[in-house]
């Protein structure tokens, strides 16, 4: 009994620590009313970082058909964050099936419009919801929306509405409205903002609605905007509950993507046939709005620097050395990266001087127990076997005291 006692303290204490950042609420609405149930349960999740930085926000996501999706969302949203590839987000989610609300909800008439309670819906989440999240919680200007089969579909009216507020949208099994590729056809040309679209399929979901789903798809590929950003998954050994773990992983890997380090992909794509200060003003303006979109304050990752270095080094001559190891200075200035590129700069312009200078900086940084410190050292040497060289086989002075420079900032530049 004892030990059973024990365990079912463990399991309690287990509980509460998974839920602890997250909380149930009964939101009452005047916007809903009628047909409709006024007062809706949301369900909340708040990060663990919420409360240590008083001035950081984060992305929302509202996640419709709570009871079935808002658990997955959650966890695969901390999984992403843990693993660096999507910012930690406050997710809310909307319960729907507790009297079947969803019908009414996310009603649709013959026209494929939304119908005097859907519009209610509608308006409970633009007008009340969204306005309550951010009085109340720290919200940066990103939002996603995610639903499942009817509340997919609802979701699309938020798109294609004159100003969208939502910034993503999730589609898991949509059961689109007849005419929802009309609305699309006349929205997406003129999408002006970087939108991202998420809709899968299966052949689970029976050859009709299998059919539906795929013909917006084909819709999807003849747009040609660069804001507007879609993925399209099949799972075709799926079942209609698995598939909503498949797709919100999918979905937020492709949400998120601009937040991710640099992939091969984006790197071919975006930054390959850059010259050296397009490469290095690509790499910053990414990190520019990561902060703006996500309120994630990452100084840009060492992964992202080397990845442009192939730029840096072998285009122009290697001219933009000086600049690049300057930036990996302002972000790194315990590392003798910065240093190392800058006296590279200085060696390849012959300025053996003050080439010497910034890899003895470098040096400094190095730990004597570091591995590499040797290798570093390497640099050293070469120089002054050169200085010595040119010098007509004099000795160099060698005192790493002598021109240490604390910072790269400010000192003159030119070779």
């Amino acid at each position: 009994m004892k030990k059973i006692y024990s365990l079912l303290l463990v399991l309690t204490f287990s509980f509460a620590a998974f839920s602890q950042n997250i909380s149930l609420e009964a939101f009452k609405s005047s916007e809903l009313n009628g047909e409709l149930n006024s007062t809706r349960t949301l369900k909340i999740y708040v990060p663990d970082s919420y409360q240590q930085d008083s001035t950081r926000v984060y992305p929302l996501a509202i996640v419709l058909d709570a009871e079935y999706l808002f658990d997955i969302y959650v966890a695969n949203s901390k999984l992403f964050a843990a693993k660096d590839k999507a910012p930690e987000q406050i997710v809310v989610g909307i319960f729907q099936n507790q009297k079947n609300e969803r019908k009414l909800d996310c009603a649709v008439d013959l026209n494929s419009m939304l119908t005097e309670t859907s519009s209610k819906f509608y308006r409970f989440i633009k007008n009340e919801l969204i306005g309550y999240i951010e009085h109340n919680y720290r919200i940066s200007p990103f939002r996603t929306i995610v639903g499942n089969t009817i509340t997919a579909n609802f979701t699309n009216y938020f798109m294609v509405e004159p100003t969208p507020i939502f910034n993503a949208y999730v589609n898991i099994n949509p059961r689109y409205s007849q005419d929802i590729a009309d609305l699309f056809r006349g929205k997406v040309p003129t999408i002006d903002r970087h939108t991202y679209y998420y809709l899968n399929n299966g052949a689970f979901l029976g050859e009709e609605k299998n059919k539906n789903i795929e013909s917006l798809y084909y819709v999807l590929k003849n747009f040609e905007n660069d804001n507007f950003k879609y993925k399209y998954d099949t799972f075709d050994t799926s079942t209609t509950v698995s598939s909503m773990g498949q797709a919100i992983p999918g979905a937020i890997a492709h949400i998120f993507d601009m937040y991710s380090s640099i992939s091969k992909e984006e790197f071919d794509t975006n930054i390959a046939d850059l010259n050296p200060a397009e490469a290095i003003e690509y790499i910053e303006k990414k990190y520019v709005e990561i902060q703006y979109l996500f309120g994630a304050n990452l100084k840009i990752r060492e992964r992202d620097i080397f990845a442009i270095e192939s730029i840096i080094l072998d285009k122009e001559d290697g001219a933009y050395l000086e600049e690049f190891g300057k930036m990996i200075n302002r972000l790194y200035p315990e590392s003798p990266i910065g240093d190392y590129y800058i006296g590279q700069y200085y060696e390849t312009g012959n300025n053996l001087k003050k080439a010497l200078k910034y890899y003895k900086n470098g040096f400094a940084k190095i730990s004597s127990e570091d591995p590499n410190s040797d290798g570093y050292y390497q640099n050293v040497e070469r120089v002054l076997a050169k200085q010595k060289s040119l010098n007509n086989g004099q000795e160099i002075g060698d005192d790493f005291d002598e021109e240490i420079i604390e910072s790269v900032e400010g000192d003159e530049t030119g070779r």
